[in-house]
C-alpha cells in the first residue's frame, strides 16, 4: 500500500485539483466543521462520474460537524446518511429519515417548522371556546359550553395535511361544531358546511387534493357530513272511504276517494330518512238494515326532517240507507238514498284544505227514490242519488309517475239492488254504494309512489316497496305499505 504524507497538496492556480480516479473510493478523514452553506463558492467539493462517493467523517454515522448553524438553511449534497440526525439547536431530528434529506434542502430548523412537518400533530395547549380559523399539523380541543363553535379550515392546503379537533368537554350534542372548509371541499363537496353534533366526538381530518378535499380520517359516526340535496317527485293517494249499508228498497251513498296529492317540487337531503305511511280503505257499513255508515279511508303521508309533511286524507264514508249524510275527507262521500225521504247531503272534499285540491265533494240526494249518491273523486264531484239509476262516483286523475298511466282516486258509485264493488286496492278508489239489505263495501288502500333520477337513489329502504330503475332516467319506488326510504 503506498502512502504520501504532505502537510498541504495545492493546484496551481486557477486549476482543479482532482483525487482519485473514475471506479475508485475516496475517504477525505478529519474534515472538521463544515462551512455554513455547503457548496459555496469557496467550498466546493466534488466527486468524479463513477465514484461510489463522498464521506464525511471517518464513519457513515459520524455527523458531529453538522451543527444547528450548518443545516441553517444549508443544501446537504448526495452522500451517506444514518438513521438519526443529533440534535440540532434543541430540536431533536430523529423524525426525518434519510431518504427525506438525500440531496435535500432544509429550511431553518426552528419550531415552528419542526411542529408543521406532514402528517404529524402538535396538540394546542389553549382551549377553543369561539369562533376561530386553525391551522394543518395541529390538535385542537373545542369546547362549546357557551355555546355553538364554528372553525374555518386553512384557505389552502398540501395532500396529506392533517387537523384534528376533539369535543373537550362532550357538549357538542348540545352545541355543535360547524367546519367552514374555507372554498376548499369537504368530502368532495363545497357546501353545505359540516356540522358534528355528538357528545364526545373527535374529527381527525386528512386534506386529499382538490378533487375530494378534507376527508374524515374518523369521525366517531363515518356520516356524509356534506349531504346534498335533490328534488323528488311524489304521489300521494290516501285509501278510500267505505260506503254505507243498505236495506230493502233503498240504497247507500258511496264512499269518496282517498286524498290525491302529487309535486315534483319536494327537495330530500342525503343521508336524511323520510317516513312513508299508506293509509288503508275504510270498512264498509256492517248490517241488512241499512243503519251503518261507511268508515272514512286513513290518510297517507311522507315526512321527514327538513321538508313539511305531505298528507293525503282518508276518503269520507258513505252514508246509508236510512238517508243519512256522506262524511268528509279526501273526497267526500256520497249521501245515504232513502225511499221516503231526500236531503242526504254528500260529504265535503279537500278537507282540510290542500293546495292544489286533493278532492272534490261527494253527490246529495235529489229525491226519495231509494238511489244512493256517488262519493267523490280528485277530479270530480260525486252524481247525485235519486235519478231512478245507479249514480256515477267522481273521476280520478290519471298518472304516469310508474312509466305506465294508471288512474288514482276515483269516487265509488251510488247504491241501489246489489252488492256495492270494493275499491280498487292501492289507488285510492272508493267502495261502492249497495242496495237491497246488502252490507257497504270497503275502500281501495292508498298507495305512495317516489321517483328520483337514478343517480341520486341511494338503494336504502324498508318496507319492501317495489323499485323501479332506468324508467326515462329515474328510479320509481312505489310503496303499498308502511316503510321509509333514506336518501
Amino acid at each position: 500500500m503506498s502512502k504520501l504524507e504532505v502537510d498541504k497538496v495545492t493546484p496551481q492556480s486557477g486549476t482543479t485539483l482532482t483525487i482519485g480516479e473514475a471506479g475508485d473510493t475516496t475517504v477525505i478523514n478529519g474534515l472538521g466543521t463544515l462551512p455554513s452553506t455547503i457548496g459555496s463558492a469557496a467550498q466546493v467539493l466534488s466527486v468524479n462520474a463513477g465514484a461510489t462517493g463522498l464521506q464525511y467523517g471517518t464513519a457513515v454515522t459520524d455527523l458531529s460537524n453538522l451543527n444547528a448553524t450548518n443545516l441553517t438553511s444549508g443544501t446537504i449534497p448526495d452522500g451517506r446518511f444514518p438513521s438519526t440526525l443529533p440534535t440540532a439547536n434543541g430540536q431533536n431530528l430523529t423524525a426525518i429519515n434519510p431518504t427525506a434529506i438525500s440531496s435535500g434542502t432544509l429550511p431553518a430548523l426552528n419550531a415552528q417548522n419542526l411542529t408543521n412537518i406532514p402528517g404529524e400533530i402538535s396538540w394546542q395547549s389553549t382551549i377553543i371556546t369561539a369562533n376561530s380559523t386553525i391551522v394543518a399539523s395541529r390538535g385542537y380541543w373545542i369546547n362549546t359550553t357557551s355555546g355553538a363553535v364554528t372553525i374555518t379550515l386553512p384557505a389552502s392546503a398540501s395532500v396529506g395535511d392533517r387537523i384534528i379537533l376533539t369535543d373537550y368537554l362532550r357538549t357538542w350534542g348540545t352545541n355543535a361544531l360547524t367546519i367552514n372548509p374555507n372554498s376548499l371541499k369537504f368530502q368532495g363537496n363545497t357546501t353545505p358546511n359540516p356540522v358534528y353534533n355528538t357528545s364526545g366526538q373527535s374529527v381527525d381530518l386528512v386534506y386529499s387534493g382538490a378533487t375530494q378535499g378534507w376527508i374524515p380520517n374518523s369521525d366517531d359516526d363515518v356520516t356524509l357530513e356534506t349531504p346534498q340535496n335533490y328534488n323528488v317527485d311524489f304521489l300521494v293517494v290516501a285509501g278510500g272511504g267505505g260506503s254505507g249499508s243498505a236495506k230493502s228498497g233503498s240504497g247507500s251513498g258511496a264512499g269518496g276517494a282517498g286524498g290525491y296529492r302529487t309535486a315534483s317540487s319536494i327537495s330530500f337531503t342525503g343521508g336524511q330518512t323520510y317516513t312513508i305511511t299508506v293509509g288503508d280503505g275504510g270498512a264498509g257499513g256492517s248490517g241488512t238494515q241499512g243503519d251503518q255508515t261507511g268508515t272514512s279511508g286513513s290518510n297517507s303521508s311522507i315526512s321527514g326532517s327538513g321538508i313539511t309533511t305531505v298528507t293525503s286524507t282518508g276518503g269520507g264514508g258513505g252514508g246509508n240507507a236510512n238517508g243519512t249524510n256522506g262524511l268528509n275527507g279526501g273526497s267526500g262521500g256520497g249521501g245515504g238514498g232513502d225511499s221516503g225521504n231526500t236531503g242526504a247531503t254528500g260529504g265535503s272534499g279537500n278537507t282540510p284544505s290542500t293546495t292544489p285540491s286533493q278532492g272534490n265533494n261527494g253527490g246529495t240526494v235529489t229525491s226519495g227514490s231509494g238511489y244512493g249518491a256517488g262519493g267523490g273523486g280528485s277530479s270530480a264531484q260525486g252524481a247525485n242519488g235519486g235519478g231512478g239509476s245507479i249514480q256515477g262516483g267522481g273521476a280520478g286523475t290519471a298518472n304516469s309517475i310508474t312509466g305506465s298511466s294508471v288512474t288514482y282516486a276515483k269516487g265509488g258509485n251510488g247504491g241501489n239492488g246489489s252488492p256495492g264493488a270494493v275499491g280498487t286496492v292501492n289507488t285510492g278508489n272508493g267502495g261502492s254504494g249497495s242496495g237491497q239489505a246488502y252490507a257497504g263495501a270497503n275502500g281501495g288502500k292508498g298507495v305512495v309512489i317516489l321517483s328520483m333520477p337514478d343517480g341520486n337513489y341511494s338503494g336504502t329502504s324498508t318496507g319492501s316497496p317495489t323499485v323501479a330503475t332506468g324508467v326515462s332516467g329515474k328510479t320509481v319506488l312505489t310503496f303499498t305499505g308502511d316503510g321509509s326510504y333514506t336518501a
